[in-house]
């Protein structure tokens, strides 16, 4: 099997977290490497056929400084026949019209070049006005609220990580 890159940025540490329960529960660091935007070059995304990337909404609906510094960088990076998860932390109480945009933007970027989304999440149990994350009714990917609804965190994680075992054909 194939180990799966997991690309994250963070500020507060939130995302970091994040990428940490989801390496654990795809099965630990012989399933999925982690690596941190901030030390990445486009050729540490050469050796994936799985993708996750991890990034926060920042500031009114921005990429992570780590991820803006990176976003042109993609063009460089060939992401045909790549399977691409997105998972994102933000806030829907003090930000509702922007809300996990971050992955939207992202998203839309990859897609564009190439990679194939997987790992769709349901907006039930979110309350939010606005989201680039939003596509035909669903997140683009994983929604974390640590603000406002940590206590969903883990049983969120699990339920996705589930369901990207069976996208990734883990």
């Amino acid at each position: 099997m194939a180990k799966i890159g997991l690309f994250f940025g963070t500020q507060t540490g939130n995302t970091q977290t994040v990428a940490e329960l989801i390496q654990k529960e795809l099965g630990g660091s012989s399933v999925v490497d982690l690596n941190d935007i901030s030390n990445a070059s486009t050729d540490d995304f050469e050796g994936y056929d799985c993708i996750i990337i991890g990034c926060p909404t920042w500031n009114i609906g921005e990429l992570q400084a780590d991820w803006e510094g990176f976003y042109e960088e993609l063009d460089e990076i060939n992401f045909q026949g790549k399977k691409v998860a997105y998972f994102g932390a933000g806030d829907q109480v003090g930000y509702s019209d922007n809300f996990q945009d971050a992955i939207g933007i992202l998203e839309e970027k990859i897609s564009s070049l190439g990679g194939t989304t997987v790992g769709h999440w349901p907006r039930d149990g979110y309350e939010f006005n606005e989201s680039k994350a939003l596509k035909n009714g669903k997140f683009v990917g994983l929604a974390i609220d640590e603000d406002n609804q940590s206590n969903l965190t883990d049983s969120r994680v699990k339920a996705w990580v589930n369901l990207l075992k069976t996208q990734f054909g883990i």
